[in-house]
């Protein structure tokens, strides 16, 4: 039975089969097999042998000679000798003269003889100038120390040792005694015994001028303290959030996000449970509970005084809900002007799909894909319109006008940044296509542009021009959360690797700063829209606050300080403090958690 043998080998055996293997080569470039023919193989045999591979080659053929040895007689040029030729140079002249000049007065000694440099010679020797040559900061041979009256031979009896001051120099540790010997008392010089300590004492001695630095380095005196930045101190920087003032407690499930209304007064809430809660900020007292059947994933209250709506994320869909229709019964949420506006301008059906603010390119791609917009099937509950997505939505965010939310939806290739108009019930897709994972996007504060968020940069789109205005680099592994400073000119991120990023668009694409205060991976973080503050949320169940001071000097770089560390939440599955936000009007912060509950503090 033939034994089993490698691909390789069964490939090099049906090779050595075939006869014309011998006389062929394999071309790399065209990757085939080339067949050589009986001269090539000739000359293959000649260059193996160290010979010419030409027949009849000379290698002694006679010289040719390209230019001629011998001499010309004729110029190749009629033209005269010019002056300079034979006229003694007048420059030439007066550099000789400055050089006589020197010598006859002594500046240039010709042939001087050289000193020859001892090539070793005593670095502890004279103070001298040859000595130290080639050390301009020479020191001087450290010396002993004069003998006192303890080291003679005839000391006074005060020096003497008593029989407990001698057991106990013995039993001390050399290096703690004071003296390394014992003094004694002598009749005479001539009953001096020899030192028996004499070697070890010239070996230090030896070590003493081998080892002392043999150039003056001028030591430089540095405070420490003047080392660390001078931060003020934190009760200087009040108001910030300190206490745990109300617990909002009535969810199953981790509660991933929620939102203030823009005076401040109410609060909507989504939770894994799949319930939306409808709270009073002051009294911890649920209004309405909505049942959405999915987990709630972003919540977004819209940012205009003038109407009561809100965009709720769950599942494929954003439910654009109508606070004012369902509050009006309780005489809380909104009042009737309110919620008359809310009711007009959510009435009626989607119109024919436009252009609108996004400009001619963006409509065009918006006609690829687009999100479609049907009524929703639970209007009693106060559901007004329900955007349906390919594919579940990651996080819902309004522009500052109140009239566009933009959404994100993960893995969904160009459509995963959707701008929808609520005015006339349309939606619109910017991007043609998206480079990365999608995490999240807002709109700018005070310009037309949009910020996008994926694993790593974060983009910024100018809408009306159409065009991308910075890519702003974070060196973080995955981003999870954006925040913008109310003046838009500062952006911050938190990141997985438990690192939050502070841009300052006017100095560049790079991070201004980068804080490392968390030991596990961040999940939220805000800017608070009046006071200069701004806080992150983590995993492992912390909220750090920051005092964050922009100046209107752009010379003036932002001050930031650590400033509190809150308790907030007890992990649960690895969660802690999923999300955070501030109140609009006051320095409280809002935080909920994966244990379900959503606390005020202030």
């Amino acid at each position: 039975m033939k034994p089993a043998v490698g691909d390789e080998l069964d490939k090099f055996l049906s090779k050595m089969d075939d006869p014309k293997y011998w006389t062929s080569v394999h071309d790399k470039q065209n990757q085939k097999d080339v067949e050589l023919t009986e001269d090539e193989l000739a000359i293959i045999q000649k260059l193996q042998k160290a010979e010419y591979a030409a027949d009849g080659f000379d290698p002694y053929q006679p010289t040719v000679e390209w230019f001629t040895s011998k001499t010309e007689i004729h110029p190749l040029s009629a033209a005269p000798e010019p002056k300079r030729r034979f006229v003694p140079s007048k420059w030439e002249h007066k550099k000789v003269m400055k050089i006589v000049r020197a010598i006859r007065n002594g500046w240039i000694v010709p042939n001087k003889p050289k000193a020859e440099k001892p090539k070793y010679f005593d670095i502890w020797g004279a103070d001298t100038a040859e000595s130290r040559d080639d050390h301009p900061m020479h020191l001087p041979a450290p010396k002993m120390a004069l003998p006192g009256h303890i080291e003679s031979y005839n000391p006074p009896e005060e020096y003497l040792f008593t029989e407990e001051e001698k057991q106990a120099w013995l039993d001390a540790d050399p290096e703690d005694r004071k003296i390394d010997f014992i003094p004694q008392k002598f009749t005479s010089l001539r009953a001096v015994p020899a030192y028996d300590q004499f070697t070890q004492n010239r070996f230090q001695r030896c070590l003493d001028l081998y080892l002392c630095p043999r150039v003056r380095r001028n030591r430089i005196e540095v405070d420490p303290d003047s080392l660390i930045p001078r931060l003020p101190d934190p009760k200087d920087l009040e108001p910030f959030p300190t206490a745990l003032s109300i617990a909002f407690r009535g969810h199953t499930g981790a509660v991933r996000s929620f939102a203030l209304s823009p005076t401040g007064q109410f609060m909507l809430s989504g939770s894994d449970d799949g319930a939306l809660r409808l709270w009073e900020v002051a009294t911890a007292r649920c209004l309405q509970v909505w049942t959405l059947g999915e987990p709630v994933v972003s919540v977004a209250w819209n940012p205009s005084k003038s109407v009561a709506v809100a965009a709720v994320a769950f599942g494929q869909d954003v439910a654009i809900l109508n606070i004012g229709s369902t509050a009006v019964a309780f005489g809380v949420a909104a009042d009737a002007k309110t919620a008359k506006s809310t009711t007009t301008m959510l009435a009626g059906d989607a119109g024919t799909r436009h252009r609108g603010q996004l400009g001619e390119r963006a409509a065009a791609r918006a006609q690829v894909r687009v999100a479609g917009v049907r009524r929703a099937r639970l209007p009693a509950q106060g559901v007004a319109w329900t955007v349906h997505h390919g594919k579940p939505v990651a996080t819902v965010a309004w522009h500052r006008k109140g009239d566009y939310f933009v959404t994100t939806t993960p893995n969904y290739g160009a459509a995963s940044v959707m701008v929808h108009q609520l005015a006339r019930k349309q939606s619109q897709q910017p991007f043609k296509k998206n480079k990365g994972l999608v995490i999240t996007a807002q709109f700018h504060p005070t310009k037309p542009h949009l910020l996008v968020a994926t694993q790593r940069y974060v983009r910024i789109y100018d809408l009306v021009a159409q065009d991308i205005v910075k890519k702003l680099t974070s060196g973080v592994k995955w981003i999870s959360s954006m925040d913008q400073h109310p003046s838009g000119d500062h952006v911050i991120v938190g990141a997985y690797d438990r690192r939050l990023c502070w841009w300052d668009l006017e100095l560049g694409v790079k991070p201004y700063k980068t804080l490392r205060y968390h030991q596990q991976a961040l999940r939220s973080v805000a800017f608070h829209p009046s006071y200069p503050l701004f806080a992150s949320s983590s995993d492992d169940g912390t909220i750090q606050i920051f005092h964050g001071m922009v100046y209107a000097d752009l010379m003036t770089n932002p001050l930031i300080v650590p400033v509190k560390i809150l308790r907030a939440h007890a992990p649960v599955n690895s969660l802690g403090a999923l999300n955070l936000r501030w109140h609009p009007t006051q320095p409280w912060l809002i935080s909920s958690g994966a244990d379900g509950v959503i606390k005020l503090w202030t």
